[in-house]
């Protein structure tokens, strides 16, 4: 199993981290934030950067992340500009880089939310399924607490319930923390035919609060990995630090995460 990173969580300035990254034997990237700006609002001069590094060095995009769909369903003339504008964008970047992968968020609930609201919800991503399929290309759904794609099982639900080949999930353990559910083994399990793309990083009281080198937190690490190995739903799974300062702990992390898959 190979192992990647965010670019912008080893440094913002992209040639940076690239660099290092290729320095440690990294040939796998995810395309997040590029400087101070989130793909896919980078310049032509940004996108030239890339597409240098990516003939230089050889290596691959595995990713785009341009954070979509963290609006409430009340945001509809955000959730429409999204839908229209940035997600078209970030397909034609994501045909530049060579990558298939798309990941988005889902959609923040609110307490007053009703549980009817889930079937707009469906809808939402229904539209958003038929507009990645015509590109030929993946949107993942990165599960994250206070969203309606939380846990593995809500969001194993909801992704049958839209049951397209162009909608499925990336799994990030450390975000289900703080639900009723346990990350590893429960929501993973409930959730492993869906995944198609892997965050790594830890946590001691969830991932919006106190992230810290993997192996140091409350997820289960050595029992995912292991499990990932097994059922192989990935190729690669890809380092999101979180932790400060950026380049010594992705380094950290990045020995630690080879040896749980040398054991």
């Amino acid at each position: 199993m190979r192992i990647g990173f965010v670019t912008d969580e080893i440094s913002a300035d992209v040639t940076e981290a690239v660099d290092i990254g290729v320095s440690w034997g990294i040939k796998d990237y995810e395309l997040r934030m590029i400087g101070a700006n989130r793909i896919p609002d980078i310049s032509e001069k940004d996108v030239l950067t890339i597409l240098d590094l990516q003939k230089k060095h050889g290596i691959r995009i595995t990713a785009l992340s341009p954070g979509t769909f963290k609006g409430t369903l009340a945001d509809q003339d955000q959730l429409q500009r999204e839908m229209k504008k940035t997600l078209p964008e970030t397909f034609r970047l994501a045909k530049l880089f060579g990558t298939q992968m798309i990941i988005v968020f889902g959609v923040q609930r609110l307490e007053d939310d009703k549980p009817e609201d889930e079937e707009r919800v469906v809808e939402i991503f229904r539209q958003v399924a038929g507009l990645t399929q015509k590109e030929g290309m993946t949107v993942a759904v990165e599960n994250e607490p206070g969203f309606w794609f939380d846990t593995g099982s809500n969001t194993a639900q909801l992704l049958a319930k839209v049951n397209s080949p162009a909608l499925r999930a990336n799994w990030d353990p450390a975000n289900a923390l703080g639900t009723p559910e346990t990350p590893f083994p429960d929501g993973y399990n409930a959730l492993k035919n869906w995944i198609v793309n892997v965050h790594v990083k830890d946590t001691v009281k969830g991932a919006l609060l106190e992230c810290v080198p993997i192996g140091e937190g409350v997820v289960d690490w050595p029992g995912q990995i292991a499990s990932l190995q097994r059922d192989k739903p990935v190729e690669h799974i890809t380092i999101e630090t979180h932790c400060l300062p950026l380049i010594e702990n992705s380094k950290r992390n990045l020995e630690i995460v080879k040896n749980f898959l040398k054991k």
